[in-house]
């Protein structure tokens, strides 16, 4: 900046100059100025004088932009959450051992059924009992939103298992699995968004949360419709479950029994049986040695990766701090 100003000084002092040259001479002989009797004009002079002028306007233009303040670059928000979102000053103990949402055959909502338009886009939600699955990239939304009304009527509680959907029904359920770390959670569906062209599904603050989304902002998600007749038997199975659990506790057994009750450590939750035991043995490769190995557990139509039993909370929670130092595993605490 300052070289420029020093070449503005400059330039009318030269222009006075290349003009007095036009008028006068200098004798070199004692060094003083000669006045000519009728000056000499230079078929050159014009043309320098003019681009003179012209240098002189172009830098007086490039100073006046260098002068003009910039806007400073907007500050990047760590993330993916919206522009003033994100968690809140007080977050609840527990919420990781928060419990999937428990699907339920309910009517859909008829103002939440009809078609909508957003950003120039229209949204044809579903109506029927189609099956769907979309993979694609999820995000999550927080505070700003928190205690507003949902597409459903109802309230957003960033701290339940729910989500927003384009055009998924609601109310309805769905399974969101974690494509990077085979994590899944059970939500539901009682918003509509995200209205952003990259991304399918907003997830709750915990939903994120459980599926390890928080620290990205963002992960690559798939997200699962779960059609009546599929919740309808997963009622069943938890039912039946809860009948062989009551019916075995009834028989009397002189048997030595081995307890398992305790705290347990859960990696993750599968639908198919196949999944969790090819997840075992992936994480098998790098488990310490010394501690429980994890095992398949089914439960209520899924199959659970368990590592314990743990005496207390606070052994689990000891527990799972090492297995994610050695193995970069972010496990739940559950008990059994």
């Amino acid at each position: 900046m300052a070289g420029k100003l020093t070449q503005l000084m400059l330039l009318p002092l030269l222009a006075k100059v290349l003009t007095l040259s036009a008028c006068t001479t200098i004798d070199l002989r004692n060094n003083m100025e000669v006045p000519l009797r009728e000056p000499i004009k230079e078929p050159l002079q014009e043309p320098i004088k003019e681009s003179i002028k012209q240098s002189l306007r172009e830098s007086i233009r490039e100073s006046i932009r260098e002068s003009i303040p910039q806007p400073a670059p907007a500050p990047l928000r760590p993330g993916g959450y919206y522009q003033d979102d994100g968690p809140a000053s007080v977050i609840p103990e527990g919420l990781i051992d928060t419990p999937d949402a428990e699907p339920l055959v309910e009517p859909m909502s008829r103002g939440a059924s009809r078609p909508y338009t957003i950003f120039g886009k229209t949204y044809v939600p579903i109506t029927d009992d189609r099956p769907f699955v979309q993979r694609g990239t999820g995000s999550w939304y927080g505070k700003k939103f928190h205690g507003q009304k949902t597409a459903s009527g109802e309230l957003y509680d960033m701290f339940k298992m729910t989500a927003a959907h384009p055009t998924l029904p609601i109310p309805s359920y769905a399974r969101v699995t974690n494509l990077r770390n085979g994590r899944q959670v059970i939500v539901r569906i009682n918003d509509r968004g995200p209205f952003h062209s990259s991304r399918i599904i907003d997830l709750s603050y915990t939903a994120a949360l459980k599926l390890d989304v928080l620290r990205g902002g963002s992960a690559e998600l798939e997200v699962e419709r779960l059609l009546p007749d599929q919740i309808l038997r997963m009622q069943a199975e938890k039912a039946a479950g809860r009948d062989t659990q009551v019916a075995a506790g009834s028989r009397e057994s002189t048997a030595p029994t081995v307890s398992t009750s305790g705290f347990y450590l859960q990696l993750g939750a599968f639908a198919q049986e196949q999944n969790a035991h090819t997840a075992r043995e992936q994480w098998l490769r790098s488990w310490p040695a010394d501690f429980p190995p994890p095992s398949v557990v089914p439960s209520q139509g899924w199959f659970r990766l368990h590592s314990g039993p743990f005496g207390s909370r606070e052994l689990a929670s000891a527990a799972s701090r090492r297995i994610l130092e050695a193995t970069a595993i972010q496990t739940t605490i559950v008990q059994r």
